[in-house]
């Protein structure tokens, strides 16, 4: 039996401009993970510059990802993933992070987007982040969810950038001046890696703030 999917893109429902919520700083989660599905889809469809062979599974993946098929988008998407296509990376971590297709797992969720994110993958770097703003799958840490979502900001644009931003800010309200600081430090020192399976989401509690992932 199917999922609904998080968010319906094809229906052509206008999807809410994210909220922030202030109480205690934290997301709106409801709203943040809609948008973050739309986000993800808009990514990931453009496959333009990938190899033939990856470009067919890849849109094969996020075509059944769109349609809900989530156990079909996974089993397309794990032999990319495998691979070190960041990509995959980034929306097999979103299938675990949630449950779909695959069984809940926020560590499992956390070092996929870690192997995307250390490449550069704005929408994997953005979801690292939230992951280490909510301690999901990893300890919080908001020095780390403020590098990753400023990254993600830095590297995209239009509405991509504007909610990436948000989601940035709203971190930042919940840390002392010395702490955005050095999250911004750690994200103006930050280059991109190659993929290595071995890589894991940090988990220290304050050391993995100086990690180069």
């Amino acid at each position: 039996m199917k999922q609904e999917p998080p968010v319906s893109i094809d229906a052509g429902i206008p999807i809410p401009a994210p909220s922030v919520a202030r109480r205690r700083g934290e997301l709106t989660v409801a709203a943040a993970r809609r948008w973050l599905s739309a986000l993800l889809l808009v990514a990931l469809f453009g496959i333009g510059t990938t190899q033939v062979a990856h470009a067919d599974a890849l849109a094969r993946g996020t075509a059944a990802y769109s349609r809900g098929d989530y156990i079909r988008a996974a089993r397309e998407l794990s032999p990319l993933a495998q691979r070190g296509n960041a990509r995959a990376l980034a929306l097999l971590g979103f299938l675990y992070e949630h449950g779909f297709g695959a069984p809940q797992a926020y560590d499992a969720a956390a070092d996929l987007y870690c192997q995307a994110a250390i490449q550069g993958d704005p929408f994997a770097q953005a979801m690292l982040g939230l992951m280490y703003d909510k301690g999901h799958g990893v300890p919080q840490d908001f020095v780390l969810a403020y590098k990753w979502l400023n990254l993600a900001a830095a590297g995209t644009y239009g509405h991509q950038r504007e909610v990436y931003a948000r989601f940035r800010d709203a971190v930042a309200s919940k840390m002392s001046t010395n702490e955005i600081v050095e999250g911004q430090r750690l994200a103006l020192n930050w280059t991109p890696a190659v993929f290595a399976p071995s890589v894991r989401a940090p988990r220290g509690v304050r050391d993995s703030r100086y990690h180069p992932e």
